[in-house]
């Protein structure tokens, strides 16, 4: 983020209502990506929004990426804190592309988990029919930039040293993958939210 970027102070709820708002302009079903690293904790944000939406009448669920995971085997190959490994290997993008983002417009179905990762075995999901009007929230890490086909895209920023702060502590592996896929991907999002101190969020509004 330059230092002429311009950023906007707003609230939690001011927030929720941004994005809920972003949602309810798009006619239709609508895929919604929430970008955050684990440390910025995007499902609560996630699920206000959803709940705003329904409340409006809008029917609305919340995927976590951490259900599109891969197996155990596949994300530990080269080690259990391999940055590498972390960037590309340990989210199954093609699945939510294939089960989510694609499925929910061609079929007209969606499927909320594909991998239980405590258990480390399929979540032995099926897929359900979208609502009209169905609104999907996609909340996890490094959503942009992988030719997601989102709808609208929040991203939820946090500096280095929020970042440290807010991963805990065996976990802090994963900050050196986070900033460099941050710094390699040029994709800009619709709202760029500072979320540093998440009850004080700045936000700038993209496109």
């Amino acid at each position: 983020m330059g230092a002429m970027t311009m950023f906007t102070p707003t609230s939690p709820d001011g927030l929720v209502a941004l994005v809920s708002e972003r949602c309810l302009a798009v006619h239709g079903n609508a895929v919604v990506a929430i970008d955050a690293p684990d440390g910025a904790h995007p499902l609560p944000l996630a699920d206000a929004v959803c709940a705003s939406l329904r409340e409006q009448g809008r029917p609305c669920d919340v995927v976590s990426l951490h259900d599109y995971v891969r197996p155990a085997s596949l994300r530990f190959e080269h080690g259990r804190d391999d940055e590498l490994s972390y960037r590309t290997l340990w989210f199954d993008y093609d699945a939510l592309n294939r089960e989510v983002v694609r499925s929910i417009r061609t079929d007209r179905r969606w499927l909320p988990r594909l991998w239980d990762e405590d258990e480390d075995r399929s979540a032995r999901c099926a897929r359900v029919p979208a609502a009209d009007g169905q609104v999907l929230l996609v909340a996890g890490p490094m959503l942009l930039g992988r030719d997601l086909d989102f709808d609208v895209t929040v991203q939820l920023h946090l500096g280095e040293g929020a970042l440290m702060r807010r991963t805990p502590a065996d976990q802090r592996w994963t900050v050196p993958a986070l900033l460099r896929r941050a710094a390699d991907v040029t994709v800009e999002p619709d709202l760029l939210v500072r979320y540093d101190h998440p009850p004080r969020p700045a936000v700038r509004a993209g496109r």
